[in-house]
C-alpha cells in the first residue's frame, strides 16, 4: 500500500509532458524488448531444427557404417581407418534432400549444411577437427549429448562465422560427431528487425514530439487564462480566455474561468449601480430627517414639534432598516442555499401583511402552484415582503394585490401585482435600480425597495422584470433553478 501510494504521489508530481515522454520511451523499450524476445524464440527454434537434423544425420551415418561401427580398438587396422576417412569424405556433404551444401552456407549464410568428424583408435581422424577442439556448450534441452559450437570466421567458411548444433557420441571404438549449421535469421528476419527498429524510433520520436507540442499548447492556453485573470485583477474585464482551438483538454477550465469573469463583471457592475442607488436611497431619508429636525428646532407649537420628532424618528428607522438589509447581502447566510417552497412562502407573507392590507382597505389574493426553488429562505422572504409592502402602499383603497407562484414553461416564477398608479413605461428600464414611483409620489418605500429585491434575486440566479399591469405594476421573478 505504501509503495502504491508513493507511486501515485510520484505520478501526481509529474507534468503531462513528462508522462507522455515516459510513455513513448516505455513503448519503444517494450517494442525493442519484444523484438529481442521474438529473436530469441526464433533462434531457439532454429537450433531445435538443427538438432533434429543432426540427430537424423547421426542415425543415417551409423546405419551406413554398418559392421564398421562395431570395430574395436584391438581389431581396427590402419586400412580400416583409411577406409573410414575416405568414406567420410564422400559422406561429408550429408543427405542433401533437406539441407544446403557447405559452399551454399559459406556463400549465403544459410544454415542446413552438415559437418562430420570421426576419430578412430588408430590412424588420423577424419572430418572437421574443429568439432572436437572448439569450445562447446551443452544443450540438454535439445536432447542428450547435444552441443552448440561456434566456428569463427575462417574455420569452416572463409568469410563468416557460423553456429553448429552437433550430436556427439561414441559408437564402438569410434568417436563420432555429426552437426548441422544453424540457419541465420535470414533476409526476411533482417527486414523484420529493421521494420521493428524503425517503428520503435517512430514511436519514440512521435511521442516526444507530441509531448512537446502538448506542453506548448497547454502553456499557451494557461497563459491566455492567466492574462485574462491578471487583467480582471486590475479591473479590466474586456478580455476572455479562448474556449476552443487552444487546448481541448482545458476547454472546461476556460469556460469556467470565463463564466467566473462574466459573473465578476456583472457583480462589479451591480456594485457600482448599487453604490449609486445606496447613496440615493440613504440621502433621501437623511435629507428628510435633517429637514424635519431643523423645522423641529424652529417650531413653537408643541403638537408640531411632536409630529416632526415622530416623523424624523421614522426616517431614521427607515434608514436603519435599509442599512440592515444592505448588510444582509454580505452575510454568510446569503450563501447557504436550500429548497424553498414559493407557494408556502407567499402564503406566509400574505398572513404577515394581512393586517396592514385591511388597514389600507386592500385585498390580498394568493394564487400559488406547488413551486420550489433553490435559495435562502430568509432572503427570499425579505424580497417578497418588500414587494408586497410597496404594492399595498401604492394600491388605492378597494384595490387588490395578487401574489402568484407558477411555472413559466420549465422555469419557476413568482409575481406581485398591484392596482396602483403604476410606473411610467419610459422609466421601466430604470425601475430596477430606483424606486421611481416612491420618489415621484413623495412616499416612503420599505428599505432599499426594488434595489434590495433585485440584489437578492440576482444572488439566486433569477431575473426580475417590471411591467405595466394596466392599472398598476407587476414585478415578476424568473428563476433558473
Amino acid at each position: 500500500m505504501a509503495l502504491w501510494q508513493g507511486f501515485r504521489d510520484w505520478l501526481g508530481q509529474r507534468t503531462s509532458t513528462q508522462l507522455a515522454s515516459a510513455l513513448a520511451v516505455m513503448a519503444a523499450v517494450a517494442l525493442t524488448g519484444s523484438l529481442f524476445a521474438t529473436g530469441h524464440a526464433v533462434r531457439t527454434d532454429q537450433r531445435q531444427q538443427a538438432a533434429l537434423a543432426a540427430s537424423a544425420d547421426y542415425a543415417a551415418m551409423v546405419s551406413k557404417l554398418g559392421a564398421e561401427s562395431s570395430l574395436t580398438a584391438s581389431s581396427l587396422t590402419a586400412g580400416d581407418a583409411a577406409y573410414l576417412s575416405a568414406w567420410l569424405s564422400v559422406f561429408q556433404s550429408g543427405p542433401e534432400r533437406d539441407g544446403a551444401t557447405l559452399e551454399q552456407t559459406c556463400r549465403t549464410g544459410r544454415g542446413g549444411a552438415g559437418v562430420r568428424f570421426i576419430r578412430a583408435p588408430v590412424g588420423k581422424p577424419a572430418g572437421l577437427a574443429a568439432l572436437e577442439t572448439a569450445p562447446t556448450a551443452r544443450m540438454p534441452g535439445l536432447g542428450p549429448d547435444t552441443y552448440r559450437v561456434t566456428l569463427h570466421r575462417g574455420v569452416l567458411c572463409p568469410g563468416r562465422a557460423v553456429e553448429v548444433v552437433m550430436v556427439r557420441r561414441s559408437v564402438g571404438s569410434l568417436d563420432i560427431a555429426v552437426g548441422r549449421v544453424v540457419d541465420r535469421s535470414g533476409q526476411a528476419w533482417g527486414w523484420a528487425v529493421l521494420a521493428v527498429l524503425i517503428t520503435g524510433a517512430v514511436i519514440l520520436i512521435s511521442g516526444l514530439t507530441a509531448a512537446t507540442y502538448a506542453r506548448r499548447r497547454l502553456t499557451h492556453a494557461i497563459t491566455e487564462v492567466s492574462q485574462a485573470l491578471d487583467r480582471a485583477a486590475v479591473g479590466d474585464f474586456s478580455r476572455r480566455a479562448p474556449e476552443v482551438g487552444v487546448a481541448p483538454e482545458l476547454t472546461e477550465l476556460t469556460v469556467q474561468a470565463n463564466r467566473t469573469l462574466d459573473r465578476l463583471e456583472e457583480l462589479l457592475s451591480w456594485l457600482r449601480d448599487s453604490a449609486d442607488q445606496l447613496a440615493h436611497d440613504f440621502r433621501t431619508p437623511l435629507a428628510r430627517a435633517t429637514a424635519r429636525l431643523e423645522r423641529l428646532s424652529e417650531a413653537g407649537d408643541t403638537a408640531e414639534r411632536s409630529r416632526l420628532g415622530l416623523e424624523a424618528a421614522q426616517d431614521l428607522r427607515a434608514l436603519t432598516r435599509a442599512m440592515n438589509e444592505a448588510m444582509a447581502l454580505r452575510e454568510g447566510e446569503a450563501w447557504r442555499f436550500e429548497t424553498v417552497a414559493l407557494d408556502r412562502m407567499l402564503a406566509s407573507v400574505a398572513d404577515l401583511y394581512e393586517p396592514l392590507a385591511e388597514e389600507q382597505g386592500v385585498r390580498l389574493v394568493v394564487e400559488a402552484e406547488a413551486v420550489s426553488v433553490l435559495g435562502v429562505s430568509s432572503l427570499l422572504q425579505r424580497a417578497v415582503a418588500n414587494l408586497v409592502d410597496n404594492a399595498i402602499k401604492y394600491s388605492p383603497p378597494g384595490g387588490t394585490v395578487t401574489l402568484r407562484a407558477f411555472h413559466d414553461g420549465e422555469r419557476p416564477a413568482l409575481s406581485v401585482a398591484d392596482q396602483g398608479p403604476g410606473i411610467d413605461p419610459e422609466r421601466l428600464a430604470d425601475a430596477a435600480l430606483r424606486s421611481a414611483a416612491a420618489d415621484a409620489e413623495g412616499r416612503e418605500s420599505h428599505g432599499l425597495g426594488l434595489t434590495f429585491v433585485r440584489a437578492i434575486l440576482r444572488r439566486h440566479g433569477a431575473e426580475m422584470m417590471i411591467d405595466d399591469a394596466a392599472p398598476g405594476a407587476i414585478v415578476t421573478a424568473h428563476f433558473t433553478r
